[in-house]
């Protein structure tokens, strides 16, 4: 993608870096993203991305904004109480950047849907909050050959890892959580959550997507972070790919394939 100058002034601070310059910008401004949820993982996200240039973000939510959003999902003002996710964080989006396209997806994607969203884009970031859907979008991309951004954040404690089974012997998301695991699912409506916690998770989303798109830096494939915001402390952990996956592993991609 051709930048203009106007576009070069607004981007100015990533062009001065010489990992990214004008060739990674122009990377940025030319790709899309889909981010699937736009409460306080995907506010975060969606505004680092669309600030930063990202062409094309999809944003998909069917859930509305309630009050007792506001305390930790920066995308949603007071008067936002009552509409709809994807259509709120839109606008707050597009508040920084008019220059970028901004779709709002006002469901929950799941089915053919989510095929058809993840198939449009060149990267997906998970910023949903609960397994069901977590797993659903990590089939989609490993059926689509797409990579995928995922990170997670309850309490004061968050995870973030990056998925790209494209490449040999990398996981994806059901090797480090299998579905059939049985471990109980605790929603933030129920354990609570510290409001900046999924900024700072959300941040570090944003900021893989990004280096994933710029071509630059390495990347949490086959690693997960894991950020505990009460000790202040992180550590990153070594994630295996499962042969035997029933998602990505050969059996899988062969069935697939046939």
């Amino acid at each position: 993608m051709e930048l203009n100058d106007t576009l070069l002034l607004r981007y100015s601070r990533h062009i001065l870096l010489p990992d990214v310059g004008v060739d990674g910008q122009a990377r940025i401004s030319g790709a899309s993203v889909l981010i699937v949820g736009a409460g306080g993982l995907g506010c975060p996200v969606a505004l680092y991305l669309g600030a930063s240039g990202v062409g094309q973000l999809w944003l998909a939510d069917g859930d509305t904004v309630d009050l007792t959003n506001l305390q930790r999902q920066i995308g949603h003002a007071t008067v936002a109480i009552g509409e709809n996710k994807a259509d709120s964080l839109a606008r707050s989006v597009r508040a920084i950047n008019p220059e970028i396209e901004v779709q709002p997806i006002r469901e929950a994607l799941s089915g053919e849907a989510l095929h058809e969203a993840v198939a449009a884009v060149d990267l997906v970031v998970d910023a949903s909050d609960n397994f069901a859907t977590r797993h659903a979008v990590n089939r989609a991309c490993v059926q689509l050959g797409k990579p995928l951004v995922s990170g997670a954040a309850i309490g004061f404690s968050g995870q973030l890892a990056v998925f790209d089974t494209r490449r040999a012997d990398t996981p994806c998301y059901h090797c480090l959580f299998p579905d059939q695991a049985g471990e109980p699912e605790v929603r933030c409506a129920e354990a609570g959550v510290f409001s900046p916690l999924v900024g700072v998770i959300g941040a570090m989303q944003a900021m893989e997507a990004l280096k994933y798109l710029a071509q630059v830096g390495e990347l949490l494939i086959g690693r997960l972070l894991l950020w505990d915001g009460l000790q202040a402390e992180a550590r990153v952990m070594k994630v295996p790919h499962d042969p035997a996956c029933p998602v990505c592993g050969q059996a899988a991609r062969q069935a697939g394939s046939g």
